[in-house]
């Protein structure tokens, strides 16, 4: 497909020293990394650089250091794991700028790779500062953006260093990028929208951005009692945020000037207390009582659900649509993200999912593999969603 951004194709690296950011922010138990899906997401294009003769050197952040060296978050560690995953070499330089990196990148020969020390040991990283953008400038001949979860951020690592160098989206940027523009962009109709979650106060612009993008939004989670309250629904003990029903009323109202239909829970899974496997009982929203709460959608809504699934062609999804973490209050987000898998398996949906309890939900239903594309980038991700600008993408569009 052809692209607003520069990609590899494009790229010359042969005899280039590569400036690649990556997310190595890794989850680490004992030293050692616990989750590598970072790692492996970076693999291919790292091996594409290396493979094309460019002198591949690694930059990334790692966890919130006060601005200065400190053991606990030293990225020495990571060289070992991403070496381990890639089945290569992987040097490591103990700074990002300066002689230290400059030496050992001077002694790199084609295809070798060095992951440079975190660059948030710096301050000026996250100020995006000159002096400290032409220093890692200095360090490359080319830029790669292989990061999307970092690209809502203008850091000097992420977005300046791209305005100094020939800049490129990586392989991983790349299919986050062209996941996203099917989704949004320039999605097949009718497209759907499932948004769920606790608050609607979180996913306010959102929404306000989705009636406007999408032909049917599919409300679920906490945030639909809000909108279930401000039609003048019981909602018992049910999270919800009363002080937003004039918000909610406005974002219907949006809606219908937009001519999207909003599809609103018709009956709930409600229990007295939240616990798992506490007595429960399916009722419609008319008649929850004072001391219940709605933990889940009842199943009049999970066929609902699945009527307009089956009538669209490109959902997009971010968040659950109950408690799904306690059981039996996950039996709506199992169920659908079933039925999602299958659609999109059969050739009938694209389907984009993202979001760290949506991407969870889908694990737990085992069906993440099936989707078209999830998105592991959180606020990259719901910032995309919201139609804001990502920096480090903007810095990346084809001039």
């Amino acid at each position: 497909m052809t692209h607003p951004f520069r990609t590899l194709d494009a790229a010359d690296l042969k005899g280039k020293r590569v400036l690649l950011r990556v997310d190595l922010n890794v989850p680490m138990e004992n030293g050692k990394v616990s989750d590598a899906t970072r790692i492996e997401r970076v693999l291919p294009t790292i091996r594409e650089i290396s493979d094309k003769g460019g002198k591949v050197i690694l930059l990334a952040h790692f966890g919130r250091p006060k601005g200065g060296p400190d053991e606990a978050n030293s990225l020495k560690p990571v060289a070992g794991a991403v070496a381990e995953h890639l089945g290569r070499p992987v040097g490591f330089a103990a700074d990002c700028i300066g002689e230290i990196p400059a030496k050992a990148i001077a002694a790199m020969k084609d295809g070798d790779v060095i992951l440079l020390e975190n660059t948030r040991f710096h301050k000026q990283e996250e100020k995006n500062d000159p002096a400290f953008v032409e220093a890692l400038a200095k360090l490359g001949d080319v830029f790669v953006n292989d990061a999307f979860s970092a690209a809502h951020r203008a850091h000097a690592s992420t977005e300046g260093v791209a305005h100094k160098l020939p800049a490129y989206a990586g392989r991983a940027m790349q299919a986050e990028l062209e996941a996203l523009t099917l989704a949004l962009g320039s999605p097949v109709r009718p497209v759907a929208a499932i948004v769920g979650g606790a608050k609607v106060s979180t996913k306010l612009d959102l929404l306000e951005n989705l009636v406007k993008k999408v032909d049917t939004l599919i409300i679920g989670g906490g945030m639909a009692n809000t909108f279930l309250f401000a039609e003048g629904k019981p909602v018992g003990k049910s999270l919800c945020e009363k002080d937003l029903a004039e918000k909610a009323r406005s974002i219907v109202a949006a809606a219908k000037a937009a001519n999207c239909r909003i599809l609103l829970p018709v009956d709930a899974h409600a229990a007295k207390e939240f616990k798992a496997h506490a007595v429960a009982r399916f009722v419609d929203v008319d008649h929850i009582a004072d001391d219940e709460m709605a933990l889940d959608i009842g199943p009049k809504s999970i066929i609902a659900v699945e009527d307009a699934l089956a009538s669209t062609k490109t959902l997009v999804w971010n968040g659950p649509f109950g408690a799904f973490e306690m059981p039996p209050f996950d039996a709506a987000t199992m169920q659908i993200a079933k039925t999602v898998a299958f659609l999109t398996k059969d050739g009938k949906l694209k389907s984009v999912a993202g979001g760290g309890d949506t991407v969870a939900a889908l694990n737990a239903a085992g069906v993440a593999e099936q989707l078209t594309y999830v998105s592991t980038a959180g606020g990259a991700f719901l910032e995309w969603m919201e139609g804001k600008a990502l920096p480090g993408v903007e810095a990346l569009r084809a001039k």
